[in-house]
């Protein structure tokens, strides 16, 4: 089977059926303890003290002045919470809980080996993992088995998510297979993902990233909770200024490598994160680029030329 073939499989997946995709490189730890939510409350961008079990948030961890050291997703299972993040940020997450949850009631444990995490992208997500009884809230998560094996479920804004035991990865693919998913290529959800304008920490948004620009602040940040690192200065862009850069989509004259340089007017504006070939859009990417690339600008893009315009495509 050709590439061109297999991508238009997979595409038929995740768009009309239920796409299999194994995650589980992703950095993954767990905590426990009396004090986990109250340590986090003070660390990252939302709010920790109001999850109960079953519930998740999505949040970001940040530098003292606010720059983005990594995003996270906190799943609350009852017993422990349950942390993943993108695999380049996870010592930067291990590093900052072990340095400032000295002084709590709060154990740290890496799961990033002992567990698995596979996604079903798609309309049929639900129903292949046996997750209609599962809450329709992005993160909500419940204990379950899949053909007899145990799993968490958890809801995403594509599917379904599947936290496994490692060692029982495999069997869940082929329960998964069996009940009508399709195994495909990661690119095949990249594509869904950026058509979706969702950004992804380590290619579209680094270190220098301020939340706001991401526009993460209505999915990551809560402005009604405490004091946490870095908060000076996201609320102070959120209620006083205007940030100098934002997460757009960019329709491209033609495909182009991630990183290739956007200029205005001979201007510097910003470079390209995810760059994916859609079947519905044709190539396309997310960047971010400073604000005077408005929506409708045509931009210089290498040899190319890009259309800025809103996000989700």
């Amino acid at each position: 089977m050709s590439t061109t073939e297999q991508l238009s499989e997979d595409q038929r997946a995740v768009r009309a059926g239920a796409g299999l995709v194994d995650r589980s490189e992703r950095g993954k730890l767990a905590l426990t303890g009396a004090e986990t939510k109250r340590f986090l409350q003070g660390q990252i961008t939302n709010d920790a003290l109001a999850l109960a079990p079953g519930d998740g948030i999505y949040a970001a961890f940040l530098t003292a002045k606010g720059k983005m050291l990594g995003d996270l997703r906190v799943l609350d299972a009852g017993d422990e919470l349950l942390l993943d993040t993108e695999r380049v940020a996870l010592q930067e997450l291990f590093n900052m809980i072990r340095r400032y949850s000295l002084g709590f009631d709060v154990e740290l444990h890496r799961r990033t080996i002992e567990r698995g995490l596979l996604s079903l992208v798609g309309p049929r997500a639900r129903e292949i993992a046996g997750a209609d009884g599962l809450a329709a809230q992005e993160h909500a998560n419940a204990a379950a088995d899949v053909d007899g094996i145990p799993v968490r479920l958890i809801a995403t804004d594509l599917g379904v998510d599947l936290w496994v035991d490692s060692a029982q990865t495999e069997a869940l693919k082929q329960a998964l297979v069996a009940r009508g998913a399709l195994p495909v290529a990661e690119q095949a959800a990249e594509i869904v993902r950026v058509e979706q304008g969702r950004p992804r920490y380590g290619v579209d948004l680094d270190d220098a990233t301020i939340p706001q620009e991401a526009g993460l602040n209505e999915r990551a940040v809560s402005f009604t909770k405490g004091c946490y690192v870095g908060q000076e200065t996201v609320a102070r862009l959120f209620y006083k200024g205007k940030p100098n850069r934002h997460l757009r989509g960019l329709r491209l004259s033609q495909p182009l490598p991630s990183g290739t340089e956007l200029t205005l007017d001979g201007k510097r504006v910003g470079a390209l994160g995810s760059v994916v070939e859609s079947p519905l859009h044709g190539p396309i990417a997310l960047a971010l680029v400073r604000r005077e690339a408005q929506p409708g600008t045509i931009v210089q893009a290498g040899t190319a030329t890009a259309e800025v315009v809103e996000l989700p495509f």
